[in-house]
């Protein structure tokens, strides 16, 4: 019997609700990624001493940090609260691929469903660690609960709307980055410098620092959304054009063809500076407002409603020009994507010489515009070259590579730069430049975006 795809129908039925379930969660994913950001001064504060080591439970890891600097030439502090980021990122990486063959053979909504649930218990158990240690392996855990939910979620929807609006569609499930981020910043820098820790600490009988209620906050409201993945109904796999069943690709044919396809590859290799770029300054931005002479107080919330306002829009017209200019230029997400980050490249670079308070928070304000206008374009692409049948593994390879050589190493790099010179705006010139790397690798894989994409939709 044939199964409903978005062929038969346009799009499948209770596709809006699955997307507004999915773009929930997407936020919240990006609020407990970036609330660490928005913490790194206090819990700088909290783990390491005036001499730049750990000062609890870690006289081992303190040995390998004396070593290091001997090696280095100086303290490697800022390089270790990068490896935080580094930690969750390497973890996610590594199980995006694992769960992603999961989802072809099990339900993804229990599979997406068990990792909200998961990672949620993980931020909670973030505000409760002791040591540095700790505080390291829950952010481990935390990537585990969130890769089985990055390979899934855009291959889902995928399958539930026709290739005419996927661009706008995946616009709309994006637009969960810039804003979860943004409100990440927000509720870290506020309860960060708010006196909620001396409540909490006689609410729950032990001791704790503002900064660990951030963790605690984001917790339930996981817990509930990854609750009600359990309630949804599974959606056929395929979209217009394309089968709905089939049986699952051999895992290494499917790797080979997409290594043979190029537009999967430039897109791959553009994505990957790009989120370089996000990785460096997602993590550092907010602790780098803070400390640069002239800076306002409230200068992480102020980047938070920045970082939203830009993030959105650019999100959203990104998507809709991506569509918009499909009829007359074929290659019109790879173009689209390409051009702002070219037009991105001087302008984070003025930025970091620009004065507080307007100059510079208009250069910033144009300069995430730009770094988040390719979201819906570069993730509709993926969508397009790869075949229904592999979808969910060439997302999870996307996701391996962009971030390995990504955001799993920006921050540490970033932190090294900085124990090195001491000077941010050095340390962030290797972000910048990602911008340009970026730019020329989706200019370069625009020829061959038309052809693949007709080649997706043709075979099985």
């Amino acid at each position: 019997m044939k199964r409903t795809t978005a062929a038969d129908t346009g799009v499948y039925p209770g596709a809006r609700r699955a997307l507004a379930l999915l773009l929930l969660i997407n936020m919240f994913n990006y609020i407990d990624r970036q609330v660490l950001a928005a913490v790194v001064g206090p819990i700088k504060r909290t783990f390491f001493d005036a001499n730049g080591e750990l000062a609890v439970g870690s006289e081992s890891l303190n040995a390998v940090i004396r070593w290091l600097q001997g090696q280095l030439g100086f303290k490697p502090e800022d390089a270790l609260m990068g490896l935080l980021g580094t930690a969750f990122m390497l973890v996610y990486m590594g199980g995006a691929p694992l769960f992603a063959r999961l989802a072809g053979n099990h339900s993804r909504w229990k599979i997406v469903g068990i990792g909200v649930i998961l990672w949620s218990l993980a931020s909670g158990a973030s505000g409760l660690a002791t040591t540095f240690i700790i505080l390291l392996l829950t952010r481990c855990f935390v990537g585990v609960g969130e890769a089985a939910y990055g390979p899934v979620a855009p291959a889902m929807i995928a399958d539930m709307y026709p290739i005419r609006t996927r661009g706008r569609v995946l616009a709309w499930f994006y637009v969960a980055i810039p804003v979860g981020s943004a409100l990440g910043y927000v509720l870290g820098g506020w309860i960060a410098g708010s006196g909620i820790g001396a409540w909490g600490s006689g609410l729950v009988g032990i001791a704790h620092e503002s900064w660990r209620w951030v963790f605690f906050l984001v917790t339930i409201p996981g817990i509930l959304l990854g609750v009600q993945c359990f309630r949804m109904k599974e959606p056929p796999r395929g979209g217009e054009g394309e089968p709905a069943g089939g049986s699952a690709q051999v895992p290494w044919r499917a790797y080979w063809v997409l290594a043979r396809t190029p537009s999967y590859v430039f897109c791959t290799l553009g994505m990957t500076a790009m989120t370089f770029a996000i990785g460096g300054i997602a993590f550092w931005m907010p602790y780098y407002l803070e400390t640069r002479p002239g800076a306002p107080g409230n200068s992480t919330i102020v980047f938070g409603a920045i970082t939203a306002v830009a993030g959105l829009s650019a999100t959203l017209l990104g998507g809709m020009a991506g569509d918009r200019l499909r009829s007359r230029f074929p290659s019109s997400y790879f173009l689209v994507s390409g051009a702002a980050m070219l037009a991105g490249f001087p302008l984070f670079l003025a930025a970091l010489h620009a004065p507080f308070p307007w100059a510079l928070w208009v250069l910033v304000f144009l300069a995430c515009f730009c770094l988040f206008f390719n979201t819906g374009p570069t993730n509709t692409i993926l969508a397009n070259v790869t075949r229904p049948s592999m979808r969910a593994i060439g997302y999870a390879v996307n996701i391996f590579v962009i971030h390995a050589l990504g955001d799993v190493i920006s921050p540490v790099i970033v932190g090294l730069l900085n124990d090195r010179y001491g000077d941010m705006n050095k340390s962030f010139l290797v972000v910048g430049a990602m911008f340009l790397v970026a730019g020329v690798c989706w200019l370069a894989g625009a020829r061959y975006l038309e052809r693949d994409t007709a080649r997706a939709a043709a075979e099985p």
